[in-house]
């Protein structure tokens, strides 16, 4: 049997657009290529893992459709098509042209009605038919040869036919489905249904009476509040049925030749895909060879036959190392090794590289070092695994290294730092990462070097791959041929070379330097000698911990057994789900999932906790589990054998405000406010005896930043008299003296200058605060009214980045806002909250960064014992060597204060000590 997709072109754009709302795939030209990215992958991954025999993909017109004429408010409720979206879609149908796969367009039909109609043709016609999409309502037209299809990932689609859909909708006939909509509605279209009958309901009087006309026709047999809703919304009833109902005689032929699989026309992908810089799809999709021919089948039937055509191999960026003239060589012996030497030592500047057996640089050895002077040049040198052998090796480039006489280029330097270090190789200033200068550059892009050399290069570098696999097969740069590490290593250095060029001229004329080289590049050693030292971690509390938090979970899970009356999988969202709103009756007031499950997350939970203790044991039993499995019976593992400390690794190019972030172990996530997650700081211990642990935090620093770059007077002299800032806000915003201020107003004050540093409206406010919108809104108003130079500060934001597309921190770093001028409501909301929070949180975000570095300068110039060892949020903790205590604490103190100089507002940092980071803080 044939097999056709048929694929809802609109519906599947969507998805893959909001599929990475939240992280959009931006090309170096400005285009938001998520959309696209997103639904190319849907129709290859179609193409290449089921091989349809026919395919199609239908679009709905322009304007409206037949059901406006009798509805003109079908939809309305829509936001206006995303900008993004609308770009996209004339692309996507190049593309597919491309692929040689029709479209299909109706005017006055939507791409519903267009695949119902050529579903049901091709059905009598005996082909098995898959319609693509995520819409619920084409429920209605499965069969036994038609199914739905709906994507997921890799290998979890989900294939909808007759026996699914009567189960998800819990139906006994399939032509219920559209009864089902007309009883309950449909928002997502703005399909009424009946005001007060939901799913349940709905499903109940279908059993009852077999279909929506049989319910009026039985009407009289129902009683009460449910039977005055069908009476009093009857019209709607019928209206909604109608409008969900997917047409299947739309003025469109069924042309099977048409939609017979072609083979792609790969010149013209080619173009396309360069154009758009998709180049792990283009090698995916233009490296793969065409079936010669013929095409196989989705479920292997006869192979259908087509013309053969020549299979051409696609390069994704017209440079490569094959068709590239390079200079590249392997320096093995010490003749070689002195030229080099001696070439470094002439040049102002030089890029280097390491390659290493391993990605943790605490972990690994070093395999070999490239370097480059120029473009197209590098040079190999080999290391081998003794260590003596090596540092003999190291020992004519260590003087170059450690000289600050020469400009050391690298891209994600502060590895290549780290791993020299444990080589006895201190790499001195001045250094230019080019990571970090494309991160200031374009800080919510992507800034791995493949990436950058085939956006801005046009050169395509050798995958790592090619030389050691990937997966469970994955080998070791120890294990390649010297040759071959040679040229990818040579390769490395030499575009991160000319990476440099370009970024430094990039950076001068964005007016990026400073930052870069005043806070940037000064804080890539201060970080590396934190991650170089570590912590020191105490297992054996963390496993005293782990055994009392065991206990105390199982204590939960009894309780909440009992309760229950039942045992049942606590973990399981579905069976909580079922255990609360079903066998316990508490009232549900959500939403189903889209699966058609309760909805048990956090938020929602925490709604009904007051209520039922039950919901509150079940919370705090997610919360403690969370923490033993992802800290607590973790943090052992991450304990360097060598050292027997934690590393955590600091990323400096990955929050687009400027924030540093950790990993293995994310230190930022350790909890704080909660008891339970405060006791994992007892394991973060000074080194021995002699040490004991200093934390210092900056206090309120970003409510402190608002008032000195809005210059709000009335926020100015609180800060500046020492008031406390909520109790003074609550003052001003309830209009009582300072003296009256009662706990609630403060705490409802607090709330408030918090969420106006993250732009809030008035929607979330009355979620935290848990009051009505509208009081929510008055205590906004009142709140600007009081301070009205905030309010014109955020208005002077707002107008900036819509006119320039980007806002700036007080120290001249800058985010990009492309979605700030967006006619789509959410995205554009989203923008106007960073505008608003990146300035404070980028500048707060500079002004740690520039404590930090003025910190180690000082420890180094008084030859200071103590050290610097984690940086969490707005705190720093440090190693204190005892008989320095005073000092360090005087000299932290004081520059973290005037890290910023000439501010408006006294800055105030807290600082404590003690035998664990719990004590200090």
């Amino acid at each position: 049997m044939q097999k056709l997709f048929l694929i809802d072109g609109h519906a599947m754009i969507y998805r893959a657009h909001y599929a990475f709302i939240n992280r959009p795939l931006i090309n170096s030209k400005g285009l938001n290529t998520s959309a696209i990215t997103g639904f190319v992958r849907i129709i290859w991954d179609i193409l290449k893992r089921y091989q349809p025999s026919h395919i199609g993909v239908c679009f709905d017109p322009q304007g409206d459709t037949f059901r406006h004429e009798f509805f003109p408010a079908y939809k309305a409720n829509r936001d206006k098509q995303p900008e993004d979206i609308t770009l996209a879609i004339p692309i996507v149908k190049e593309i597919l042209a491309g692929f040689r796969i029709p479209v299909f367009e109706v005017p006055g039909y939507e791409a519903d009605d267009i695949i119902g109609t050529l579903a049901k043709k091709a059905e009598a016609q005996g082909f098995e038919v898959y319609m693509v999409t995520p819409d619920k309502d084409y429920g209605q037209l499965v069969s036994k040869q038609i199914f739905m299809f709906k994507p997921g990932k890799q290998g979890e689609e989900e294939i909808l036919g007759e026996a699914e859909i009567l189960q998800k909708w819990e139906i006994s006939r399939i032509d219920q489905v559209i009864d089902m909509l007309g009883l309950q509605g449909d928002a997502v279209d703005n399909i009424p249904g009946v005001k007060g009958i939901g799913p349940k309901a709905a499903v109940d009087l279908l059993q009852k009476y077999g279909s929506l006309e049989g319910v009026y026709e039985q009407i009289e047999q129902e009683k009460g509040s449910r039977k005055d809703k069908l009476v009093a919304d009857r019209e709607n009833a019928f209206l909604s049925k109608r409008l969900a109902r997917i047409e299947i005689d739309a003025p469109i032929e069924f042309d099977q030749k048409a939609l017979i699989i072609e083979p792609m026309n790969k010149p013209v992908l080619k173009k396309l895909f360069t154009e758009l810089e998709f180049r792990s799809l283009a090698k995916s999709i233009l490296d793969e060879p065409q079936a010669v021919g013929k095409q196989q089948s989705l479920f292997g039937d006869e192979p259908i036959a087509h013309p053969q055509l020549p299979v051409e191999k696609y390069t994704i960026a017209k440079k490569n190392i094959g068709n590239t003239p390079k200079n590249y060589q392997l320096c093995e012996n010490p003749q070689q090794i002195s030229k080099l030497v001696s070439l470094l030592s002439s040049s102002k500047e030089f890029c280097f590289d390491t390659e290493t057996s391993a990605l943790d640089p605490n972990e690994t050895t070093l395999v070999g070092i490239a370097f480059s002077v120029e473009k197209d040049t590098g040079f190999y040198i080999p290391i081998p695994e003794d260590r003596d052998q090596a540092l003999a090796i190291l020992a004519p480039f260590k003087p170059l290294l450690e000289s600050s006489q020469y400009l050391k280029i690298g891209q994600n330097i502060k590895y290549d730092l780290l791993v020299l270090k444990w080589y006895n190789v201190e790499v001195a200033a001045p250094y230019f990462d080019t990571m970090i200068a494309h991160y200031l550059l374009e800080p919510d892009q992507r800034h791995k070097l493949d990436h950058l050399s085939e956006t801005l290069l046009g050169y395509h570098m050798v995958p790592i791959e090619e030389l050691i696999g990937s997966g469970k097969n994955q080998g070791s740069m120890r294990d390649v041929k010297i040759e071959k590490a040679a040229r990818y290593a040579a390769e490395d250095a030499d575009i991160t070379f000319q990476l440099k060029q370009l970024f430094e001229k990039e950076l001068k004329e964005q007016n990026l330097l400073e930052v870069f080289n005043d806070i940037e590049m000064p804080l890539i050693p201060v970080l590396a000698d934190m991650e170089f030292r570590g912590v020191r971690i105490d297992p054996e509390f963390l496993k005293t911990y782990s055994v009392e938090l065991s206990a105390k979970i199982k204590e939960i899970e009894k309780s909440i057994y009992l309760t229950a009356g039942v045992h049942f999988n606590i973990d399981s969202p579905k069976q909580v789900g079922e255990v609360l709103f079903l066998r316990l009756k508490i009232p549900y007031r959500w939403r189903m999932t889209s699966t058609g499950q309760y909805s048990t997350n956090e938020e929602k939970l925490a709604e009904l906790s007051t209520e039922h203790n039950i919901v509150a044991e079940i919370l705090e039993y997610r919360k403690l589990q969370k923490l033993k499995n992802t800290y607590i019976d973790t943090l052992p593992y991450l304990v360097n054998k060598k050292t027997g400390r934690v590393h955590s690794s600091y990323n400096q190019a990955r929050a687009a405000t400027g924030r540093l972030s950790s990993e293995k172990p994310n230190l930022q996530n350790i909890p704080v406010r909660d008891e339970a997650g405060r006791e994992i700081r007892k394991a973060f211990q000074p080194a021995d005896k002699q040490h004991i642990l200093l934390a210092a935090d900056y206090s309120q620093i970003e409510l402190r930043l608002i008032a000195d770059m809005s210059g709000e007077p009335e926020m100015l002299d609180a800060f500046r008299k020492g008031l406390d800032i909520h109790r003074a806000t609550a003052a001003k915003v309830y209009n009582v003296s300072i003296d009256d201020v009662s706990a609630t107003q403060r705490r409802n004050a607090k709330t408030v200058n918090f969420s106006i540093i993250y732009g809030a409206g008035a929607t979330n406010l009355s979620q935290q605060l848990k009051i009505n919108r509208n009081e929510a809104k008055v205590l906004i108003d009142n709140y600007f009214e009081r301070y009205a130079g905030l309010k014109k500060y955020m208005d002077d934001i707002l107008t900036f980045a819509r006119e320039n597309n980007y806002v700036l921190t007080k120290m001249g770093r800058k985010r990009w806002l492309r979605d700030i001028n967006s006619g789509n409501g959410m995205m554009r909301s989203n923008a106007e909250r960073m505008a608003i929070n990146t300035p404070i949180q980028g500048t707060a975000a500079d002004m740690i960064k520039m404590a930090m570095i003025h910190i180690q300068d000082e420890f180094r110039k008084h030859n200071l014992k103590s050290h610097m060892i984690m940086q969490v949020h707005d705190e720093l903790v440090f190693d204190v060597f005892q008989p320095e205590l005073e000092t360090v604490r005087a000299i932290v103190t004081e520059k973290m204060k005037n890290a910023i100089p000439g501010l408006q507002v006294p800055i105030l940092v807290d600082t404590g000590t003690g035998d664990n980071w719990l004590q200090a803080h």
